[in-house]
């Protein structure tokens, strides 16, 4: 049974940070004391979009990012590619499964073979369902070193309920709170004037709720656009909303 107390804890966090520091702590209680936290919400058919516009949250060893994140091994990653056909909990157990059947792609076994390096050797995925095409978010948790998957899979029978719950719960509140990458943050008067033009409001309109002339509130959307890397004022106002840097309550 999940704790009351575990699920008021993730729901009462008023920041990202403290709330990924909360939810890693309480894994690791279950077994899972590692964990990565991935969201795109601008995926195509062909694409997961711009790696800028990627959420991302780990607490893996810093040199087990730079090759897996930074460098792009994810994006060969066989539970990464079933977590994006998929929804729902999955063992690990399936690569060893797929393997023996030779059904992995050379790429996908450079990620098997980059991983016992590692320690990451056991765990199950999770595979967050989404209403929106063009958005998925997984998280992968990673068992302690020297637990075998068996071992795993045991305890997901006691408990896997309780874990999953807990992170469909941290993942919705991951979705509700500001997220800012460095390369995308907009200013206060950035934010601001999304904000009025996402509420219908004209240039002329928030230069004068503003108190500014129209052509700065011109820059400030100029800037903006700039900033999110998109062309049209309308593509602004939603990637700025799907970023929770507007529309939200300050602290």
């Amino acid at each position: 049974m999940i704790d009351p107390k575990a699920v008021n804890r993730l729901l009462n966090v008023a920041t990202i940070e403290e709330l990924w520091d909360l939810h890693t702590r309480q894994m690791a209680d279950y077994g899972f004391d590692r964990l990565i936290y991935g969201c795109t919400r601008f995926r195509t058919e062909t694409s997961l979009g711009d790696p800028d516009d990627f959420v991302i949250l780990s607490n893996h060893a810093p040199d087990y990012i730079d090759t897996f994140i930074d460098q792009g091994l994810y994006f060969h990653a066989p539970m990464v590619r079933w977590s994006l056909g998929n929804d729902g909990a999955c063992s690990w157990s399936i690569l060893n499964e797929r393997l023996a059947a030779g059904e992995m792609t050379a790429q996908e076994r450079a990620v098997l073979e980059f991983n016992p390096a590692h320690g990451v050797t056991a765990g199950y995925s999770i595979s967050f369902k989404s209403l929106r095409p063009r958005m998925k978010a997984a998280m992968a948790l990673t068992a302690r070193r020297g637990t075998t998957q068996a071992e795993v899979d045991q305890l997901w029978s006691e408990v896997g309920e309780t874990v999953l719950a807990l992170n469909n719960l941290a993942h919705l509140c991951i979705l509700s709170l500001p997220y800012e990458s460095p390369k995308r943050a907009l200013t206060s008067r950035q934010r601001e004037v999304l904000g009025w033009v996402g509420d219908g409001k004209t240039v002329q309109d928030i230069a004068m709720l503003m108190e500014l002339t129209p052509a700065t509130v011109e820059k400030h959307l100029r800037l903006a656009r700039k900033a999110l890397s998109v062309e049209t004022t309308a593509q602004a106002v939603l990637k700025a909303a799907f970023q929770n840097q507007i529309f939200f309550l300050d602290a």
